[in-house]
């Protein structure tokens, strides 16, 4: 499975503005579907919260998707 790094500069991204930014869904609205049908992890966790906060560290999985998201520092 391949690792995709996702920097954020602010001390949280909510989960469906991230899949959102990294392509994985177009509207904010899809990540309900994700979360019902029990595919979206963070740290390995079934996600049931839309705007769930992911920080620095944490690991987001799609079921289906050969990638997964790491949440990193960006950079000054």
């Amino acid at each position: 499975m391949k690792q995709q790094h996702v920097p954020i500069h602010t001390e949280y991204i909510q989960i469906d503005q991230l899949l959102k930014l990294e392509g994985v869904i177009e509207t904010g609205g899809q990540v309900k579907s994700l979360i019902d049908n029990q595919v979206l992890t963070l740290n390995g966790v079934i996600v049931t919260e839309k705007r769930k906060k992911c920080r620095v560290g944490d690991v987001i999985g799609v079921d289906g998707l050969d990638v997964e998201f790491i949440v990193t520092k960006e950079e000054a």
